[in-house]
């Protein structure tokens, strides 16, 4: 037979490796802390999902806290920053907030990620400057404004994370509710006088809450 007719059968018996690159290798840990959560993410698991060893992925991040830098601000990517030039400058604000909290309860493992990581990153500081930019159309400037966007942030990260680790654990909020309705007027009355009111509102409990940390900075302007 001649050698140019033989059938070439390749060794290979899986298919091609995507190669790895530094936006591979984050797409990789956020589905990791999608699934596992931040304990699972270290770079021994990382490597053994994209088939390689861990000394591997250095050359793309320094250590994992680089990393997580990096997941966090690819996760924070759906956070979404309004363009309308009509807008009220509060409207916006609260808004880029509530689609940050948004985004960091729809990914899990994001929030507590946000809550332990530095921001940093370029939809991290795209994020940020829309705020401190809201903040200053409000009047609010120079050390108010660097210090309340801070503010603003802890508590969204905050709530976020609370909620989100309420729906991963499983945890029903309807036995502390029941357990409330049934709580001793006379030795907790307010607790009993407010057992509906500790309970209400979503959305709305959340930006009063943010309305709440606004009318303290701009009270308290420096």
């Amino acid at each position: 037979m001649n050698s140019s007719e033989r059938t070439i059968i390749s060794r290979r018996s899986r298919p091609a490796k995507d190669p790895l690159s530094k936006d591979l290798i984050v797409r990789t840990a956020l589905e990791i802390l999608k699934n596992q959560g931040l304990s699972g993410l270290s770079m021994r698991k990382i490597a053994k999902d994209l088939d390689t060893g861990p000394s591997s992925l250095y050359v793309y991040v320094k250590n994992v806290q680089e990393l997580r830098a990096y997941v966090l601000d690819y996760g924070l990517e759906k956070v979404v920053l309004s363009d309308n030039q009509d807008g009220h400058w509060k409207d916006e604000l609260f808004d880029v907030l509530e689609s940050y909290l948004m985004t960091l309860y729809e990914s899990p493992g994001i929030a507590e990620l946000a809550l332990t990581t530095l921001p940093i990153g370029p939809n991290s500081l795209a994020m940020i400057e829309y705020v401190l930019q809201r903040l200053h159309a409000g009047g609010i400037h120079s050390t108010s404004a660097a210090w309340g966007v801070d503010q603003l942030f802890i508590y969204a990260t905050s709530v976020a994370f609370e909620q989100a680790s309420r729906k991963q654990d499983g945890t029903a909020m309807d036995s502390l509710y029941v357990s409330y309705q049934s709580v001793d007027a006379r030795k907790y009355p307010i607790i009993s006088s407010l057992k509906e009111e500790l309970f209400s509102g979503e959305q709305e409990r959340f930006r009063w809450g943010l309305e709440v940390i606004l009318q303290g900075m701009l009270q308290m302007q420096k």
